[in-house]
């Protein structure tokens, strides 16, 4: 299960990133991180602003809202969300999410 840490109106949880791939999806939960793909590639820091706007997207937050913590030049990276709660990060990783974001790619 993903561990995620909720403090003073942010969320914070680990991602595990698959750059360029063939489309931008959310897929579920990966040894305790929430596994995304993304199209972009893993250069000039491309898939980095690809994953913050996948996650402020399906999160519906800003783009500002999300933050790579730690991690940039990783595949693991931890993540936070301001103005979101866990409950709303689980709902990304459930199966019957709706895995694929268009309005991403």
């Amino acid at each position: 299960m993903i561990e995620v840490r909720e403090q003073d109106g942010q969320v914070s949880f680990q991602v595990r990133v698959q750059p360029g791939a063939r489309r931008n999806e959310i897929g579920g939960e990966w040894q305790g991180a929430l596994r995304i793909r993304i199209t972009e590639p893993a250069r000039d820091d491309l898939a980095n602003l690809a994953l913050r706007r996948l996650l402020a997207s399906r999160l519906k937050v800003p783009l500002g809202a999300v933050r790579i913590a730690t991690g940039e030049r990783s595949r693991t990276k931890r993540v936070e969300v301001s103005g979101v709660n866990a409950t709303q990060v689980y709902a990304m990783a459930a199966p019957s999410a709706g895995k694929i974001d268009h309005a991403a790619d």
